[in-house]
């Protein structure tokens, strides 16, 4: 990991002495031996900053926070629970739609990029930016947790009114990082198959964030996705 890596200028206006640390060096070192002996890491290298340089520092008004990147071929984009518009919709996205249309009546689009999120200013992160090919969290422990904890700092730092959607306890163990007079923070249960129903679906975070926004005179996010979108290549 360099600090000539292609990043957004708002964000490596902050982060640039991070990519200087001993950590990040020691996850360059990891990364580029993984990829020597032969392993497959998701996403591709010219993706694996994408949600921030998909939502300037500037714009961040949602940050939904996922653990590590879809380990399956083609599936992650570096963007948190989001997909390539070809790839079949996984499980907790199909859950995070179903809440979507209970929460305000929205139809699932028949893809799963969420990348005009994005663009409005929803920081789709996850705590670890890389993974290995079918290894889910094989690269939790090798630094990125430092990298992510440094990005929500400076959103709690540099932003004002963002919601934070923290689904599970992996994303709820980051509050400590947030402000709470001056952020919004919405909790619940993962929307994983194996916890949605433990209070993920029904928890009306998308109109809960929506509403905070608007009463803060900030634009709301229009969460309906277009029905076709272009993939990331």
């Amino acid at each position: 990991m360099t600090k000539d890596v292609v990043l957004e200028s708002s964000w490596k206006q902050v982060l640039h002495e991070e990519f200087d640390k001993p950590y990040m060096k020691a996850l360059g070192d990891f990364l580029r031996s993984e990829k020597r002996a032969g392993k497959i890491i998701y996403p591709k290298g010219s993706l694996i900053f994408n949600a921030l340089n998909s939502t300037p520092l500037n714009r961040v008004k949602v940050v939904i926070l996922g653990q590590d990147p879809y380990h399956g071929p083609s599936q992650a984009h570096g963007l948190s629970f989001s997909v390539q518009s070809h790839v079949k919709v996984p499980p907790s996205l199909v859950n995070i739609y179903k809440e979507l249309k209970r929460d305000l009546n929205i139809d699932p689009p028949p893809h799963g990029c969420l990348q005009p999120w994005a663009e409005q200013g929803v920081l789709l992160l996850n705590t670890s930016l890389t993974v290995e090919a079918g290894q889910a969290a094989s690269h939790s422990k090798q630094g990125w947790q430092f990298f992510t904890d440094r990005i929500i700092q400076e959103v709690n730092q540099h932003c004002q009114s963002v919601v934070f959607m923290l689904w599970g306890s992996h994303a709820q163990s980051k509050t400590h990082f947030i402000d709470q007079t001056k952020h919004l923070v919405l909790c619940s249960a993962h929307p994983s198959p194996l916890s949605a129903h433990r209070g993920f679906l029904g928890n009306g975070h998308f109109s809960k964030a929506n509403f905070f926004l608007t009463q803060r005179d900030i634009a709301p996010i229009n969460w309906q996705l277009p029905h076709h979108i272009d993939s990331l290549q």
